[in-house]
């Protein structure tokens, strides 16, 4: 897989599948599969042994998304692609749409 535009942190919007027109925070991203974990979208039930830590029952939690289906939101709230400029000698990620930079 390519390097992936998207970070963990990143305000994303699903742009795709059974959850598009959500938003959430990316919770982690896996650059080898090609997929990242978003807070409160695609959300998938499982059944847990209990542990000593871990009552067990049936827990929900957020299952990994392909990263083509989703985009970072900008401030108006609306999809963008990802590009890359030089600002101060350094190569930040900014959105296409509006220009801003999404890096801190």
């Amino acid at each position: 897989m390519s390097k992936m535009k998207i970070k963990k942190g990143d305000k994303v919007i699903v742009i795709a599948g059974d959850d598009k027109g959500k938003t959430g925070e990316v919770l982690k991203a896996m650059p080898k599969e090609g997929k990242v974990v978003v807070q409160g979208i695609n959300l998938v039930k499982r059944h847990t042994k209990p542990s000593q830590t871990n009552p067990g029952g049936i827990v929900t939690k957020e299952a990994a998304i392909q990263v083509s289906n989703v985009a970072v939101v900008t401030a108006d709230g609306k999809a963008s692609k990802v590009g890359f400029k030089v600002v101060d000698g350094l190569k930040k990620r900014v959105a296409r749409k509006t220009g801003e930079v999404i890096d801190n």
